[in-house]
């Protein structure tokens, strides 16, 4: 096997089992939450909040050392805080003393553990894999979160009736501890500039990675669709269940269709890994748009004994995915510096990820009052717009 293929692999694989692991926990912690506490605040505000909050505030700051450091290193760091996190849940209920509050600030340090570990991943790709794989190998990693998607749930029911919560934590510190070996097995190349010299100065070191993003307006452009694009569909997710049960009237079997998505999901990563899409990159990214847009305005307009076409609809959206995802971390790691990529990616994600609070405030007062449905409507012309955008914008385009 080629040199990078090993090495892509290696770590492709203990980052399979790793977020396979931790998947299946954050799935039996919410089953958790609700038998203690069946409260909808827990479980849809501040267990999500917790979720992706933290990523979103702190990843301008956490890029800077990202770029600074060894990014192997901070890793395994990574994968080791999160797992001890979850230890202490471990721990907790040993003593007796468990809690909602504990969990709850399990999960908010879990997720500053991925906020370091996620865009370090990604900025690590481009050291170790050729330009012209970048968008193949996204189309693996893309593949490996729908097979998690679809089988964390049912392994989590599983584990969740037969073992205790304890069991599950120590299977998820199992899979960081696959993920620490693989990451020490593995080689990957020292940046040839900037890492680790002088101190540290945060804020002048956050302000020029933004402005390093400022200098491709092309690229600026898209992560401020990207913002829009996530300000659309991150409700959109949240609101299937609801969708499911609510305005289709169905049992907790239609509530499922997450797993549909999956599978659409898993189908389009396929493809993009065989095909690496269009020449022009963003043309694929406004064929992923359109492909959306065109399942969300469909369930929208739906009557409530449409449930079999929602279900396709649901599988197209999960298609299209790949085709946005896939295509949009390789051209930011394909368009900096990887000695500026760190701060970049880490950047663009919090963009997008602020956009996710005032996506769910809105989704949810709109969907009260004028029913939930209704917002698949908004979110197919807010996802329309954004590949409108795409073509108007010649920096984008």
């Amino acid at each position: 096997m080629i040199g990078w293929k090993r090495n892509f692999f290696t770590i492709w694989a203990g980052q399979a089992f790793s977020q396979f692991s931790s998947s299946v926990l954050q799935f039996a912690i919410v089953w958790y939450l609700t038998d203690q506490t069946g409260s909808a605040l827990v479980l849809s505000g501040a267990a999500m909040m917790m979720g992706f909050l933290p990523q979103g505030v702190l990843g301008p700051f956490i890029g800077v050392f990202i770029d600074r450091y060894d990014r192997k290193r901070i890793m395994i760091i990574s994968d080791l805080l999160i797992s001890a996190a979850s230890f202490a849940m471990v721990i907790a209920g040993w003593m007796g003393k468990l809690s909602t509050g504990l969990i709850l600030v399990v999960l908010l340090c879990r997720s500053i553990g991925s906020a370091f570990h996620t865009p370090c991943l990604q900025a690590v790709t481009p050291q170790i894999v050729p330009g012209d794989q970048l968008v193949r190998c996204a189309g693996y990693s893309q593949a490996l979160e729908s097979v998690s998607q679809i089988l964390s749930p049912v392994l989590a029911a599983v584990l969740y009736s037969s073992w205790s919560l304890g069991g599950i934590i120590f299977l998820d510190v199992a899979g960081a501890l696959i993920a620490v070996f693989t990451l020490g097995i593995s080689v990957i190349p020292e940046l040839s500039q900037g890492m680790d010299q002088g101190k540290v100065q945060v804020l002048r070191e956050a302000k020029e990675g933004f402005l390093i993003l400022c200098t491709n307006k092309g690229m600026l452009g898209l992560v401020l669709i990207s913002t829009l694009y996530t300000l659309a569909l991150m409700p959109t997710s949240a609101l299937f269940p609801l969708m499911s049960m609510s305005y289709f009237n169905g049992t907790s079997t239609h509530a499922s269709i997450e797993v549909v998505f999956s599978v659409g999901l898993l189908f389009g990563s396929l493809i993009l890994s065989r095909w690496g899409g269009t020449k022009n990159r963003i043309y694929t990214i406004i064929g992923s748009f359109l492909l959306m847009s065109f399942s969300l305005f469909v369930s929208g307009i739906l009557p409530r004994g449409g449930f079999a076409i929602f279900v396709v609809c649901s599988w197209l959206m999960g298609v299209s995915g790949p085709f946005y995802w896939g295509i949009y971390t390789p051209l930011l790691q394909s368009n900096f510096e990887a000695k500026y990529l760190g701060r970049v990616l880490s950047l663009s994600s919090s963009i997008r990820l602020i956009s996710g609070p005032v996506g769910l405030s809105l989704s949810g007062l709109f969907a009260e009052r004028y029913g939930v449905e209704k917002w698949f409507l908004i979110a197919g012309a807010l996802v329309l717009l954004a590949a409108f955008l795409c073509l108007a914008v010649p920096a984008v385009r």
